[in-house]
């Protein structure tokens, strides 16, 4: 699968993509990396790769920075790395994206060039959130949509209990509605009328409302928010997340004792560290997008890049983006995922490093 990687965005561009890119090339002998930016400095971080048959560079002249404003920018910069690599989709050369740039720029991008997907109001963008029993945790959304519609929120449930059906083999995804209670009749009307939507279409596994104190409890595969609440939903979890390892960083080092308590402990620790590292769960696609489009945190390392390019080569092989629309169109949520091998008990990115 060609994937194209915008290698100029992000905080740690081209560094990280290029890195990342050259990781998961090696690591699939089906993927294939498409670096788009600058030529020279994409060429110096190839190293010995430079030639490999399996990673080729797109050149582009700009790149789209963070604080710009998304639609002027796209508009304007259509040289970008970003916009370059998003028309490759369209072109035929390339069957999926991924960026760590400007998010909005990036969904501003994903609408102008590839459209919605028939049927969707909205696309939505997703995160994936540790959870301390279970693979994960889809939110959706995070930050596209600050004032949805009940209809577009009961379609962020579609999208996302699909998108886990198909990519992670989950067979009946449970789907929850984030709120201030589990009681049904709590909420905003937009709350309200979200749940009842969800509620009433039985081919969903609906399990509800949550509250955000059970996110991480790993009871939902899918969680629905509006863009508002789901974006500070996903700040808190990854500042706490943050200052925890900081904080446990800092008191296992202070002193000779306590050092010697974080040798006994390290297994611990290291896989502590290892589920509240988003780095682990790459990317997470922008869904409603009529292809394949995959977001990086902005800070993302060469692992995040390397674990989003692999999901997103799983994604395109399994043909889940055409099953996805098809099946929007159809009302068949739950049909045969077509080659899946049943659920996948592990966190994201983990299981996709076999060929």
């Amino acid at each position: 699968m060609r994937i194209a990687i915008d290698a100029m965005g992000g905080d740690h561009a081209p560094d990280s993509p290029v890195a990342g890119a050259r990781e998961a090339v090696h690591a699939h002998p089906s993927v294939e990396a498409i670096l788009v930016g600058d030529p020279k400095r994409i060429g110096r971080l190839l190293g010995e790769d430079a030639h490999h048959p399996r990673i080729r560079v797109v050149p582009a002249s700009e790149v789209i920075e963070m604080a710009e404003s998304p639609v002027h920018a796209v508009r304007k910069k259509t040289d970008s790395s970003m916009v370059r690599a998003i028309r490759l989709i369209p072109s035929g050369a390339a069957d999926a994206v991924i960026s760590a740039g400007n998010t909005g720029a990036l969904m501003a991008a994903g609408l102008f060039i590839l459209g919605r997907m028939p049927g969707i109001e909205r696309p939505a963008l997703t995160a994936i959130l540790p959870v301390f029993q279970g693979w994960g945790l889809l939110l959706l959304d995070v930050g596209a949509n600050l004032d949805p519609k009940p209809s577009q929120m009961y379609q962020y449930g579609l999208m996302g209990s699909l998108y886990c059906h198909e990519v992670y083999g989950i067979d009946r995804p449970r789907v929850a509605l984030l709120n201030v209670g589990v009681e049904a009749g709590k909420g905003t009307p937009l709350v309200k009328e979200t749940h009842h939507l969800l509620k009433k279409d039985s081919r969903l596994h609906f399990i509800g409302n949550l509250e955000a104190r059970e996110l991480l409890q790993g009871k939902a595969d899918v969680v629905v928010a509006d863009g508002f609440s789901g974006n500070i939903a996903l700040k808190l979890t990854e500042g706490l997340a943050r200052d925890l390892m900081g904080e446990l960083r800092a008191m296992f080092l202070a002193n000779w004792r306590s050092k010697l308590s974080a040798f006994f402990l390290r297994d611990g620790l290291r896989r502590l560290k290892g589920l509240l590292d988003y780095q682990e769960y790459g990317g997470a696609p922008l869904l409603g997008l009529d292809q394949a489009l995959y977001k990086c945190h902005g800070s993302s390392e060469p692992k995040a890049f390397r674990q989003a390019i692999l999901i997103a080569e799983k994604h395109c092989a399994r043909g889940s983006q055409a099953r996805i629309r098809d099946r929007i169109q159809e009302g068949d949520f739950h049909g045969h995922t077509g080659g899946g091998s049943g659920t996948w008990d592990v966190r994201p990115g983990e299981n996709f490093d076999q060929s």
